[in-house]
């Protein structure tokens, strides 16, 4: 096990060095086939990974590489940790990653930066499975920082953009907030477990105080928020849409934004400790996927609508974390996966056809255009909207069965937030590959072209695993689906269900209306419809606001706060302080100069008169 969790690990970044060291004498298509292989390579080796560990009676290993930070108490080795759930990881990492590396060789063909553009991503890779191997938080930090850090670099790849730099920044600034709470949540479980490594923490966590748990339940969920774009840290996701459309996908769909859930999910035996933080947790996903819905239903760019479908959709994963269903958590982030990157690289051969054009409003009857990226999207739509047989509708059904059962309050606003997700998911379709052309002006009166096959197949291949992802978790095959499987991870056998059968038919069919009412809606309105922007709220359109209040309430009394320091307090103040003790000191300067004349004579004057007093002071005290 120990060579090939090592290999799965390392091989993206071997990737990225031989890119680095001999990139300038490669030719473009050798840096895209070498970046697109050693993340496959990863992808077979976690497939080897996966019957490796099927073998194992105790379905756990760990890997250790070597000694990193040995201080005082603090033993912190490099050393990897194979389990289910970090096997499941890594297979729809690497498998989605890799098809979005081979899509991005024809996406960036004749880029300016190809080479670099690579190069990110797969130190990107390798970040994200450095991140969820780990076998300890502060190697688990690395990772987190290292996402952060790609994201950085990828979202402003075309920096010459100011409002690409500007959503770069934006997207760091905002992981940095969540940072802060993953580095207090380590702080607090360092100093009442005295370890950070995983295993050695879940088998203490049962020692912490409600205090305790709750205010580091509380922390790793801020961590959650920034990594995984949820109120009240969602914000930087759409701006993410800078970046070229691969970097979307790689964003949305398997890595970066999947790392908040990961990190709750690794820490369900402490979040078990805090009853209230899992209601915090709940509220706060449930809150965000109606949110982020809303604000999808009024997006005009066809990656904004899909960005905020990636914050709701994480919102259910964020919601099941918080009643405990942690498998429907992992099995919703897996389809997920697999129709979201279809849905984002579906629509960069949209935006390829249209010579880079985003707006939906310009788009309209692309279907007989697009023969495969058409049937494939069409998948990855009928997918996110919860249509059976597909795997969204067993995958969010799964999330919704289980709320149901814990809090029927939040089960409400999930159905809602279902009715929305197809509605806008159909209003997307709809505007962009039926009803009138509404393009010919943007590509000068030519057709749209079909993207090549470097382009289409990672969309073929994704679309048969969005049809037929939902057999990895069938509800009546528990022992043999991913429940079953990562069920070991969690330290105990959750519940099947709580629910009796018809109960269990029951709330499928109620997902399966509250799809078919999203669908009907958006049909029976944007059917024919071109530009029109009725059924839009502009309040929606505007993220209710919400990055205004933060500019109203934090952005521009910084502003002016430092404005201030600048025109005030430095000059006046800080300046004011320095140049006061200069200008005191030159002055007591100057009055000792003048009894310093150089005189010998006034000198010998001065010290007779001073012996003089002293003695007239000391013949007063005798008397």
């Amino acid at each position: 096990m120990a060579p090939v969790a090592t290999l799965i690990l390392l091989l993206p970044l071997v990737g990225f060095l031989v890119v680095l060291i001999n990139g300038p004498s490669l030719k473009e298509r050798y840096v895209g086939a070498i970046a697109t292989g050693f993340v496959a390579l990863s992808f077979v080796l976690s497939v080897v990974a996966l019957v490796l560990l099927l073998h194992r009676s105790d379905r756990e290993a760990t890997v250790h590489l070597f000694n990193w930070i040995p201080v005082g108490t603090l033993h912190v080795p490099a050393a990897l940790l194979v389990d289910p759930l970090s096997v499941t990881m890594c297979l729809f990492v690497t498998g989605i990653s890799a098809l979005i590396h081979l899509y991005s060789i024809g996406y960036m063909h004749g880029e300016k930066d190809y080479r670099k553009f690579f190069l990110y991503m797969n130190l990107f890779v390798f970040s994200m499975l450095l991140l969820v191997l780990a076998n300890n938080l502060m190697l688990t930090f690395v990772g987190w920082e290292g996402v952060g850090a790609c994201s950085y670099w990828l979202v402003s790849y075309y920096f010459t953009k100011d409002s690409a730099a500007s959503a770069g920044k934006k997207a760091f600034l905002y992981n940095r907030v969540g940072d802060i709470g993953l580095l207090i949540a380590m702080f607090l479980i360092f100093g009442h477990a005295r370890t950070l490594t995983y295993l050695n923490v879940f088998h203490v966590a049962g020692t912490f105080s409600p205090t305790v748990a709750t205010l580091t339940v509380l922390a790793l969920l801020l961590a959650a928020t920034g990594k995984s774009a949820q109120i009240p840290l969602f914000n930087w996701l759409p701006d993410a849409m800078e970046g070229p459309t691969p970097v979307s996908a790689l964003i949305h769909a398997a890595t970066m934004v999947t790392a908040g859930v990961y990190l709750l999910v690794r820490m369900s035996p402490v979040l078990a400790m805090s009853p209230d933080g899992r209601a915090t947790i709940a509220i706060i996903g449930g809150a965000t996927a109606f949110v982020a819905a809303t604000i999808a239903t009024a997006q005009k760019d066809i990656k904004k609508v899909l960005a905020f479908s990636t914050v709701s959709q994480i919102g259910y994963m964020v919601l099941a974390v918080g009643v405990g269903a942690y498998s429907a958590a992992i099995f919703l982030m897996v389809a997920h996966a697999f129709y979201k990157a279809l849905l984002f690289l579906g629509a960069g051969s949209v935006i390829h056809s249209l010579n880079g054009e985003q707006d939906l409003r310009k788009m309209g009857g692309l279907a007989k255009y697009l023969p495969l990226t058409f049937p494939t999207f069409l998948v990855a739509w009928l997918s996110i909207s919860g249509i059976p047989p597909f795997s969204g509708f067993f995958a969010k059904g799964d999330v919704l069965t289980k709320v149901f059962e814990h809090n029927k309050a939040l089960w409400v606003l999930g159905v809602v937030t279902a009715i929305l997700t197809a509605y806008y998911m159909s209003r997307l379709f709809v505007l962009t590959f039926r009803g009138t052309e509404r393009f010919r002006e943007v590509t000068k009166g030519r057709d749209p072209h079909e993207s090549p096959w470097v382009m289409t197949l990672p969309l073929v291949v994704l679309a048969v695993l969005a049809v037929l992802g939902g057999l990895i978790n069938l509800p009546w095959a528990h022992s043999s689906s991913l429940a079953g499987f990562l069920d070991p991870t969690f330290g105990f056998v959750p519940a099947v269900s709580s629910s009796s059968t018809i109960a269990q038919w029951g709330l499928a069919l109620v997902d399966v209306v509250a799809a078919v009412l999203g669908l009907l809606a958006a049909f029976s309105i944007w059917r024919g419809v071109s530009e029109s922007p009725r059924f839009e709220s502009s309040f929606f359109e505007h993220v209710w606001h919400w990055d205004d209040f933060y500019d109203d309430v934090i952005g521009r009394p910084l502003t002016r706060t430092a404005q201030y320091s600048d025109d005030v307090i430095e000059p006046k103040v800080i300046d004011g302080a320095v140049t006061g003790v200069a200008v005191a000191t030159r002055r007591s300067a100057e009055g000792l100069r003048k009894i310093q004349s150089g005189f010998v004579r006034q000198y010998a004057l001065a010290m007779v008169l001073g012996v003089a007093v002293i003695i007239v002071y000391l013949v007063a005290r005798v008397h």
